[in-house]
């Protein structure tokens, strides 16, 4: 039985999106028309959710706090038929150099900051990025809910929460949360061992899996165990993709039915995406895989 689930993924009022999303995390090309093109390629790959975060910029080339948030509202003034395309989520609740700040006065202005940035009316998933540990829940909902009744963001998620945090805020919202974003690939699978995936599908929350080729590791092979690149070439040249295609598909292979968010620069390897991971794994597959990747036979 083929446990890789490459349809579509229905989140609530917002609809439904491909099983990959383009992150942003990289995009920072000074060249309009280039990003332009990246957004194209992810669109026509199906990846009709766009994930962003207002930090992205202060590291890999970018200018700045809110210069990828910024070029990409550049790309949807200069297309504004693209904003209709997608599902367009963004993170907040970094303050630099504050560490974290979900204080009800930051999230509110973190959360408008971004609007003028990505020159939209409304955020479709908006995501605190990590917790604040010294803001309470309540005040938390409370700002996220007058957002939403402002009409200003649609629908809450989360980001490097733990499931506790997670519920906390839950609790208090008076409405469902619908995403949650940890970081899981072949190479680091904590959210299959500390039981984010058992919450999610308890509570209907989709995760969002960061980093699900380990930033590129799993394609080039580098700090990987040799256990786990022999696997994962193995099933490779069995299915006739690449290691990445392989690495991707186990992704998607969880009953959770995460959503892998590929930050790929390259127009040819987003437009490849789907079809690289379109293939087949059974369960002697993914538990080979996992025994590879923590190098200890199962119990």
């Amino acid at each position: 039985m083929n446990l890789v689930d490459l349809s579509a993924r229905t989140l609530g009022q917002l609809g439904d999106v491909g099983p990959f999303s383009f992150g942003m995390w990289r995009f920072t090309d000074a060249d309009l028309n280039r990003r332009t093109e990246l957004v194209d390629a992810a669109l026509s790959s199906g990846m009709n959710l766009i994930d962003t975060a207002d930090v992205y910029g202060l590291d890999w080339n970018g200018t700045g706090f809110g210069t990828v948030e910024s070029a990409l509202g550049e790309v949807l003034q200069h297309r504004p038929e693209i904003r209709d395309q997608i599902v367009l989520a963004t993170k907040g609740g970094i303050v630099p150099p504050t560490p974290y700040d979900s204080s009800p006065a930051a999230i509110t202005a973190a959360c408008e900051a971004s609007l003028q940035r990505l020159q939209v009316e409304t955020i479709d998933l908006y995501q605190i990025h990590r917790p604040d540990m010294f803001v309470h829940p309540e005040a938390l909902a409370e700002a996220l809910s007058s957002l939403r009744d402002a009409g200003k963001i649609r629908e809450v998620g989360v980001s490097n929460h733990t499931i506790a945090q997670t519920a906390a805020l839950q609790t208090f919202l008076p409405f469902p949360m619908l995403t949650t974003q940890p970081q899981y690939s072949a190479l680091d699978l904590t959210p299959l061992r500390d039981g984010t995936f058992d919450h999610c599908m308890a509570s209907a929350i989709t995760p969002m899996a960061w980093s699900p080729l380990a930033g590129g590791r799993l394609a080039t092979g580098e700090g990987v165990p040799p256990q786990l690149l022999t696997v994962l070439d193995d099933i490779a040249a069995r299915e006739d993709t690449d290691r990445a295609g392989v690495a991707l598909a186990f992704v998607l292979a969880h009953p959770s039915r995460p959503i892998a968010i590929v930050g790929s620069q390259s127009v040819d390897r987003l437009r490849g995406t789907a079809a690289s991971a379109d293939i087949n794994l059974d369960r002697n597959d993914v538990y080979a895989i996992i025994q590879a990747s923590e190098g200890v036979p199962l119990p």
